[in-house]
């Protein structure tokens, strides 16, 4: 279910504001089936879920825009597999990806900001 405070992507996709998405989620946001997404992830090195302990892919916001970029490339501009990955690697699509390693980043840093304050918390509880 789509939340009231989502925003709209690229083509007006509606994306959920969410840290991490699985990929039962990002294929109804993107209208590509989970297949084709762990197909893409082999194809284009720039499209790398982190996985959660369980093995389940997560993606953030950012990878959900390079998907929503790929389909539109692969499927209404018609290129090829190669033509997308040259695509990508053009100056302006790699800050795209910059921004997702930087929010990967971020996120690392914020989950261990919580790591360390809910450790600071048990210490003070335990007698």
């Amino acid at each position: 279910m789509i939340k009231a405070d989502s925003k709209k992507g690229p083509e007006g996709h509606r994306i959920p504001e969410k840290l991490f998405y699985r990929i039962g989620e990002v294929g109804r946001i993107t209208g590509v089936e989970p297949y084709v997404l762990r197909y893409w992830e082999s194809e284009f090195p720039f499209l790398k879920p982190r996985k959660s302990s369980s093995g389940q892919r997560l993606y953030i916001k950012k990878d959900i825009e390079n998907i929503l970029e790929i389909k539109r490339l692969l499927y209404k501009e018609r290129y090829t597999i190669e033509g997308v990955r040259k695509r990508f690697s053009e100056p302006h699509l790699r800050l795209v990806r910059q921004e997702a390693e930087d929010g990967s980043a971020k996120v690392k840093e914020a989950l261990s900001r919580t790591k360390a304050r809910l450790k600071e918390i048990l210490e003070q509880l335990q007698p």
